[in-house]
Parts: C-alpha cells; sequence; structure tokens
C-alpha cells in the first residue's frame, strides 16, 4: 500500500519532465542562429520589402514599393492552422521576420497557384527557410521547378529530425 503514493509520485515527476520538453520557439538574436552561412544566391532576382504580417510559419505580408503581397517561401512546408505545432511554427517565423526588412529571392516560379510570391526570404545575410527547417519548425520541400536550395534543406531537416529539435517530437512531419 506504501508502493502507491511513491508509484504516483515517480509517475508525475516523468510527466512533469516530458512537459518541460514540449518545442518552444526560438529566441533570435544576431548571435544564434542554427545556419550561420547560408547560401545567399547572388545570382537570382531578388527586390526588397518590409514585413508587415506574419500569416503562418513561411507565409508572410510584405509591402515592396508601397504595394503588398503574399510570400510563400521555396521549398519548406510548416504545420497548417490546427496540426500540432503550427503555433510554434508560426511563432518562430514571427521571431526571425516580423517587422523587418526582408530581401525576396526568385527561383523559377514567380507566383504559386493562389497567387503568392513564392520566395527565398533573407533578413540581413540570414535564409530564413533555412532557420525554420534547421530550427526543426518546417520541413523541406520540393515543389518543381523551383529547387535551386533542395538539397542544402534536405540536409538541415536530416540534422534537425535526428537531433528531434522543433517540432520533431510532436509527430507531425510524417517522414
Amino acid at each position: 500500500m506504501t508502493k502507491w503514493p511513491l508509484f504516483s509520485l515517480t509517475l508525475l515527476l516523468i510527466l512533469a519532465a516530458l512537459a518541460c520538453n514540449v518545442a518552444s520557439p526560438p529566441q533570435v538574436n544576431d548571435e544564434s542562429h542554427w545556419v550561420p552561412d547560408p547560401p545567399q544566391l547572388d545570382d537570382l532576382p531578388a527586390e526588397t520589402g518590409s514585413v508587415t504580417d506574419v500569416i503562418d510559419g513561411d507565409t508572410i505580408d510584405v509591402r515592396i514599393d508601397g504595394t503588398e503581397y503574399r510570400v510563400r517561401y521555396i521549398g519548406i512546408d510548416t504545420p497548417e492552422r490546427g496540426e500540432a505545432c503550427y503555433d510554434d511554427a508560426t511563432d518562430a517565423n514571427a521571431a526571425l521576420v516580423a517587422d523587418r526588412t526582408v530581401r525576396l529571392v526568385k527561383d523559377v516560379s514567380e507566383t504559386d497557384r493562389y497567387g503568392r510570391l513564392l520566395r527565398y526570404v533573407y533578413v540581413d545575410n540570414l535564409l530564413i527557410n533555412a532557420e525554420l527547417v534547421a530550427g526543426g519548425y518546417a520541413e523541406s520541400k520540393a515543389y518543381n521547378p523551383d529547387t535551386t536550395l533542395y538539397d542544402f534543406l534536405e540536409t538541415l531537416e536530416t540534422d534537425a529530425r535526428s537531433t528531434q529539435r522543433g517540432c520533431y517530437p510532436t509527430g507531425i512531419f510524417s517522414r
């Protein structure tokens, strides 16, 4: 009979420890990044704009020369609204880009079927697409023909998966 209180206490401590291991968005500053030296893609067309809204983990609104555009990040996919880790991925994206000036680099396609600009997104020299994958908040995804950085992003995903960073402990990414 005296074993039950000890068992209950042990179980409670284990559950508390597991709860502390839930993914949380990165606290981003200029000194700490998952990908310190990403490809810059200086040979591809680019424009600069200001982030006006973070829609979710892989979509932002950007003002370019006075016009607002919705921008979908190339080569990545994040959890959708209602899925595990949606809020964490959105918060991670916001921590990286909210109210910042971004450089938007085009691969091959101008827009997707929803009319969103398709771009690699940089804040200074930081490639946001790569940061989200390396942090475990996005998975790499090949959307042909925009695959210039697919192999690079895939390598980052493999590392995030093997170290169980970000959203990986939730099982949201099914590969």
